[in-house]
Order: structure tokens, then C-alpha cells, then sequence
């Protein structure tokens, strides 16, 4: 490579990188990734240069950028409906999310030049389209520097984790708080992916491994597809990868100690972009190569991958489509969905794992203890992966949901999120399911511009309640069903409850002096017995609250009409 550059001259090979024929990284020997505009620009010459590409801009970042998307069809049909027509098996890339991790941005570029300058890739690849976002974090790829990887052994200079907003967009899938992910979803919703894949590099532990993979945690994918993932896509994947000197591990889970005793798989809820796929049956990947390979061979083994996957969707794209079509089915034959997973530990399957011996020694800058792996004491050993997900909880799944209109951040990511809606054409009483929130638990630090909400815990009573014209019905017969269990019900890890959209019904907005209810509540308890009798039992078995006056009070208070409905109730309805 470097007698060929030395040969075309400087100018020449400028030249072959504008058209889209050489890339940065090959020019600079595997040193550097080119910046968001040589990359735009290095997309646009190949995009002019071979019929079988499409670019186009769909959506904005947070930057004000557009978000752009290479379609590669070797039919140079760039339609869905055409792609289906010809029963093409759909890949959706993802790349640069963090541009300080820019692996899949050089090799997105290889294996898409490569399969467009051979004639026996382009007839082997007929039936598959690849779908690539060559930047996702358009704003992160701008705020370019060679510092914020403090761990990471190359590129030269590379983009930042943080978007324009300074978001992690790998946890923004659900809520949406950015464009990017508006765009992102927009995207995904038009083409509707068998597969996808994310590229990444790792922090944590240090192993011998260049590259390892993270899948959809596949009990909770589910389904046949589930099965399928771990029972034979996998071990074809990695069986692959060995055959090309290319081993490679599960996801090492593992920080600040090291993998011998083990890990637990990483378990990646609907916030992150594969936990997110899994909501439309689509099985998605993580490529993490290690932060202290060199970059060259980092960026050599996430290209290798991505060959293997399309030589994979290539020989099995009619039996994932069948699979992914199978599950949509199947899900909505189910009266209740699991909504919670948690990892059982009485299962695990053991890896020959290939790290480093590491031991603790005195720190020469601070005065404490550091981790520290030596090279010279490679090993293979055996260790536990505990990769099994249990079902921790599960959700009624009914037949409708009832939205009031006003509760319009929700609504407008259901209609991105391809839900199908129905406005109710007038006012309308119906019997519905009331969910109330009984507890919460709330994170006290920030996450990604959130005070997230966890073990939520929830009471259910069965009322009629009055719809107004406007307000929204959606069946749950529709193929994002379960992106709707996941998403509204409060109790599932990502809900929209949970990443606080419904905080507003936390906070009582009406209440009362104490000295004016007193009399008011006397006057209850004459007229009411029930709430007189149940009054009466609670201070008899309660003691705390037999010596509590104001709870006394305001228990009356909860139980009168005086109290607001809308207090604790969360305004998503359902009929059963």
C-alpha cells in the first residue's frame, strides 16, 4: 500500500478518495478517520460514481445537519416495496453513535467499496440491501479532537461521545428526547430491517480479543427468533469468524476487576439501539472491538464482521423474515407479555476465554492499589457467561389503549414509532381499566436529562370514564404491539412513565387547610359510613397512624371527592 500511494502521487490519490475508490484510512495506513465532511463528501463521489448506491438526507440531527442514509441495491431498486417485490433481506448499519469510536465508519466504507469493485460480491449479495448511516452523531462527529478516548489506541482524531445536546444517543431510543433519534426511528420505521448492527469500541477489562460481539440478550428477544439467535445464528457467527483468524467472544461485561470469575451478559433495555430493534422482532448486534487494539486492526476485524453477517443474512434472509414474521404473530396471540427480565444464575454456558493474567499492585501516582494486566501472561480458561434472562414481571396485554389527546409528547412518538391511531369522531363513556401508581422509586442523580423512575409498582380498578372527541384509540392488533406493552405499561424498565412523561400527575395541584376540612371532614364521616367504618378499622390497626392526626386527615381527604382524579393515575386506559 504505501509503494502504491508513493507511485499515484499525492494529487492523484486525493483524486480516487473524492470519487469514492480509496478511503482515509487506507491512505494514512490504518492512522486516521476522516472528518464528518471528508466523510460526507467521500459518500457523495461514490454515490456518483455507481448506480447501484443511493444517498439521500432523511430528517435532522441536533447539529442542524442532516441525517444521511446509503442505500446499496444491487437491483438499483431503492424502495421498500420494491425490496419486498423481490424478497430482498434488508441489513440496517448503524455507525458513529460515538464518533470517538469511529471503527464502522472506515470499514462501512471498505466493505461497501469492495462489493461494489466485484462483480462476484455483487452477484453473491443480490437478494440482501444494505442500509448504512455512515454518521449517526453528526454533532459529535464535528467536535473532532484526539483526547476524550483517554483509553483508546487510535485513530489520530475522532469525534466526541456526546451529541450537539450533548446526549448519549445509545440511551435515547425510547424517550427521543433528540432529532437524531427522531430521525433514527423514521428511518427504521420506512425500512423495516431483518438485521442490525451497531459499531462500537469497548472500555472494561483487557483481553487478547480484537473484536466481540453483543447481541440482542436473545430470552428476551424472544420467540422463535430468540431460540433461533442463540441455538444457531450465533455459534455460525463466531464458528465463521474463527474459520477467518478472526476469534472473537461474547461482550465482555466486566469493569474495573478481571473476567476470570466471569461475567453477566450485558442485558440492553429498549433505550439502547438493540434492546430497541428487539421491540420490532429485529435482531440487532453490537460490534465492540477492544479500545487498546491498534486501530488498523480493530477497524480490519469490525469489516471482517460485517462480511460474515451479510454472508450470513445472504444464505438465511428468507428464514429470519420468516422467523421475524412468525413472532409478530405469536405475540399477538398472548394474553400477558413479560415486560421485566432479570438473569438467572443457577444457568450459565462456559467460554474458553483468552485474556490476560491481571493482578493488583501499588500505584506509582496515587496512593492506592491498581489493576494491571500482563502481556506476557497470556491464558485460555474456562469462565461462566451467564447469558440466561428470566421473565421478572408480566403485563395484561389488552385489547385497546386510550390516550387523552393532551398528552401529546407521548402521542407524537407513537406516530413515528409507525403506531396505528384512531381519533375518537365524538365523546364517547366507556369501561376502561384505571392503572394508578401505588409507589415509586426515583433516581437522585441525572440520567441523558432524566431523574429516571424505577420499581414502579401499580393498583388497577375497572371504571367508566368519559372520552372526548380528539382522544386516541389504539388497537393492539397491529405489528407494534409490543412496543406498546414496553413503552406504556409503567411497570417495564424503559415505559414512558418511567422516563418521566407522566410526572405531572406525581404532584397533587389542588388541597385544603387543615382547620377548614376539619369540619368538612366531620361531616363525611356522618354522611358516609363506608368511609366512617374503614376509618374506625385503620386506626384500630394501625398504631403509626392512630397517633397521626394529619395523616387522619388527609386520609379522610384521599377518600372524598375533594381529592383530584388525576392525582397517581397514570392517563393511559385500557380495554380488556
Amino acid at each position: 500500500m504505501k509503494a502504491f500511494f508513493l507511485l499515484i502521487g499525492t494529487s492523484l490519490c486525493l483524486s480516487l478518495i473524492a470519487q469514492g475508490q480509496v478511503t482515509m484510512f487506507e491512505q494514512s495506513q490504518g492512522k486516521k478517520t476522516p472528518s464528518y465532511p471528508e466523510i460526507i463528501a467521500w459518500w457523495t463521489g461514490l454515490d456518483q460514481n455507481h448506480e447501484e448506491i443511493s444517498m439521500r438526507p432523511i430528517g435532522l440531527s441536533d447539529s442542524g445537519e442532516p441525517l444521511h442514509l446509503i442505500l446499496l441495491s444491487t437491483s438499483k431498486h431503492f424502495s421498500p416495496e420494491q425490496w419486498e417485490a423481490e424478497g430482498k433481506t434488508v441489513v440496517f448499519i448503524n455507525n458513529g453513535i460515538h464518533p470517538g469510536e469511529p471503527d464502522g465508519i472506515d470499514a462501512s466504507m471498505l466493505f461497501v467499496r469492495n462489493i461494489l469493485q466485484s462483480k462476484k460480491l455483487k452477484e453473491e449479495y443480490r437478494n440482501l440491501v444494505f442500509a448504512i448511516i455512515p454518521v449517526y452523531n453528526v454533532g459529535g462527529a464535528i467536535n473532532r479532537n484526539s483526547h476524550s478516548r483517554a483509553n483508546q489506541n487510535g485513530p489520530e482524531a475522532h469525534g466526541f461521545r456526546g451529541n450537539a445536546q450533548n446526549y448519549d444517543l445509545n440511551r435515547d431510543f425510547i424517550k427521543m428526547d433528540t432529532r437524531n433519534a427522531q430521525s433514527f426511528v423514521e428511518i427504521f420505521q420506512w425500512l423495516k430491517p431483518q438485521l442490525y448492527l451497531e459499531t462500537h469500541v469497548s472500555n472494561g477489562a483487557d483481553y487478547q480479543y480484537a473484536l466481540t460481539l453483543l447481541p440482542t440478550q436473545e430470552n428476551k428477544l424472544g420467540g422463535a427468533s430468540g431460540t433461533w439467535l442463540r441455538e444457531h445464528m450465533l455459534p455460525a457467527l463466531f464458528s465463521e469468524m474463527e474459520k477467518k483468524k478472526e476469534v472473537m467472544t461474547p461482550y465482555v461485561n466486566v469493569w474495573g476487576s478481571t473476567p476470570d470469575k466471569g461475567w453477566t451478559q450485558f442485558v440492553d433495555w429498549p433505550r439502547y439501539s438493540t434492546g430497541y430493534v428487539a421491540l420490532q422482532h429485529t435482531i440487532g448486534f453490537m460490534t465492540e472491538t477492544h479500545m487498546l487494539k491498534p486501530y488498523e486492526q480493530r477497524v480490519n476485524a469490525t469489516l471482517l464482521f460485517m462480511q460474515t453477517l451479510a454472508d450470513f443474512a445472504q444464505a438465511n434472509g428468507p428464514k429470519i423474515k420468516a422467523l421475524q414474521a412468525s413472532d409478530r404473530a405469536a405475540y399477538q396471540k398472548l394474553d400477558s407479555v413479560p415486560i421485566n427480565w432479570t438473569v438467572d444464575k443457577s444457568q450459565s454456558q462456559t467460554l474458553n476465554f483468552k485474556g490476560y493474567e491481571g493482578r493488583y499492585e501499588p500505584s506509582k501516582v496515587t496512593t492506592g492499589q491498581r489493576l494491571y494486566y500482563d502481556k506476557e501472561k497470556p491464558y485460555t480458561r474456562e469462565v461462566s457467561f451467564y447469558n440466561t434472562y428470566i421473565a421478572s414481571n408480566y403485563a395484561v396485554k389488552p385489547r385497546y389503549f386510550l390516550i387523552p389527546q393532551g398528552w401529546h409528547r407521548v402521542v407524537e412518538r407513537l406516530k413515528v414509532n409507525g403506531v396505528q391511531m384512531q381519533a375518537l369522531t365524538q365523546d364517547s363513556t366507556v369501561e376502561v381499566v384505571e392503572t394508578r401508581i401505588s409507589s415509586f422509586e426515583t433516581y437522585i442523580r441525572p440520567f441523558e436529562g432524566h431523574y429516571l423512575h424505577y420499581n414502579t409498582q401499580v393498583s388497577e380498578k375497572v371504571k367508566q370514564k368519559t372520552f372526548r372527541k380528539g382522544d386516541w384509540l389504539i388497537s393492539l392488533n397491529q405489528p407494534a404491539a409490543r412496543y406498546l406493552m414496553e413503552t406504556l405499561s409503567p411497570e417495564a424498565p424503559d415505559s414512558f412513565f418511567n422516563w418521566n412523561f407522566f410526572d405531572t400527575i406525581l404532584q397533587q395541584k389542588e388541597g385544603y387547610s387543615d382547620y377548614v376540612f376539619e369540619d368538612k371532614a366531620e361531616e363525611l364521616l356522618k354522611s358516609n359510613s363506608e368511609l366512617k367504618r374503614a376509618f374506625e378499622e385503620k386506626k384500630a390497626g394501625d398504631a403509626a397512624f392512630a397517633a397521626d392526626a394529619e395523616a387522619q386527615l388527609d386520609y379522610i381527604y384521599r377518600n372524598s371527592p375533594h381529592y383530584e382524579e388525576a392525582h397517581m393515575t397514570l392517563p393511559i386506559y385500557q380495554i380488556r
